[in-house]
């Protein structure tokens, strides 16, 4: 289990903080790549982008749209340490998936192999994110992690590609419902129905429907296996099915996605805020024709019944119980918007 910063070494400090400030770099790009970019593939092809009904962000939603090849899909795991080599069989990280110029030789989509600098793929290159674009196609995960080879400071590194998630369902839901005390020594302790309705409060746990496709699945169970390192981890998915990029990270469930704001809607927010509605678009909304869209976030959180007991007994699992709330939601700016903050926007239970 991860630790609080409270109780890190001065030194494991200075990482945290280099950690969240290179993670708010990737989350911007990715944002992009995920939302913004696919949106506009759609409409270079004249296809109809598919916005998310207000239901589809409330937990429990099993609705989800078909999947589109025009949209950017992908997961990314970014770890602060370096991910124990205990867990390899689970996540798949060897030395025929390195990001080294041996490897990227056979992606045919990618010519950037024949002129791969080994350092292209430390974080701290200026280049390091056009990199990480280019390779978000291939199938799987990439993985960032503290470069083990690095002892002396901390650098962060494209380490493998091609990560695959390997951890049985079961597995993981067991080891959540130990955590949580809802069984002492295996998932199927009180029967198969009991193991069941386990399995499939882990993917609430984690903002899914129990049905929800393979890449979706492999992030979760990817933040669950994660959760054993004593460093904090993040996962970006991002589902053409769901038409969101979900985030897992010590602070829990996020869901990134797009909204289409009319005229009115804008000018009710650019006064609320007491800006001017010019104001407003140029610092968060992106255009297309008449339309207007901006990155919104969906911030989640935990029930008393997806947190450990205060009083560590075991108890039993209720169904009908809530494991994940809407905590707060936010209107991203632009990211070229450096100065602008996040704005406070009430969308998913508000009528239409």
């Amino acid at each position: 289990m991860w630790i609080y910063r409270e109780r890190l070494s001065y030194f494991e400090k200075l990482r945290r903080s280099l950690y969240e400030i290179l993670r708010d770099a990737l989350e911007i790009r990715l944002m992009k790549i995920s939302l913004i970019d696919s949106f506009y593939k759609f409409l270079e092809n004249g296809v109809e982008y598919v916005f998310l009904e207000k239901s589809e962000l409330k937990p429990g939603s099993k609705k989800m749209e078909k999947e589109s090849e025009l949209y950017n899909t992908f997961i990314v795991i970014f770890c602060e340490g370096t991910i124990s080599p205990e867990l390899k069989n689970y996540i798949r990280f060897f030395p025929e998936n390195k990001v080294v110029k041996k490897n990227l030789q056979y992606l045919a989509e990618l010519p950037l192999h024949k002129n791969f600098s080994h350092n292209l793929r430390y974080f701290d290159k200026p280049d390091f994110l056009d990199f990480l674009e280019s390779l978000l196609n291939v199938d799987y995960a990439l993985l960032i992690q503290q470069d083990p080879s690095v002892k002396r400071r901390n650098r962060y590194a494209l380490t493998h590609m091609h990560v695959k998630i390997d951890w049985p369902i079961a597995d993981a839901a067991e080891d959540l419902a130990k955590w949580l005390r809802y069984v002492q020594n295996s998932i199927y302790e009180r029967g198969d129905e009991e193991a069941r309705i386990l399995q499939n409060k882990l993917f609430e746990y984690y903002g899914c429907h129990h049905s929800v496709g393979g890449r979706r699945t492999a992030g979760l169970i990817a933040a669950q296996l994660l959760r054993k390192q004593d460093f904090i981890s993040t996962v970006y998915v991002s589902s053409s099915e769901s038409r969101t990029l979900v985030k897992y990270s010590e602070r829990g469930v996020s869901k990134f996605f797009l909204i289409k704001l009319t005229d009115q809607q804008i000018r009710d927010l650019a006064k609320r805020e007491s800006m001017n509605t010019d104001d407003l678009k140029s610092g968060y909304l992106y255009t297309a024709g008449s339309n207007h869209v901006g990155i919104a976030e969906a911030v989640y959180t935990h029930t008393p019944f997806s947190t450990p007991p205060t009083d560590g007994k075991l108890r039993r699992c209720n169904p009908a119980y809530n494991w994940l709330k809407l905590r707060d939601e936010f209107l991203h700016p632009k990211d070229a918007a450096r100065h602008a903050r996040p704005l406070s926007y009430s969308w998913v239970y508000t009528p239409e």
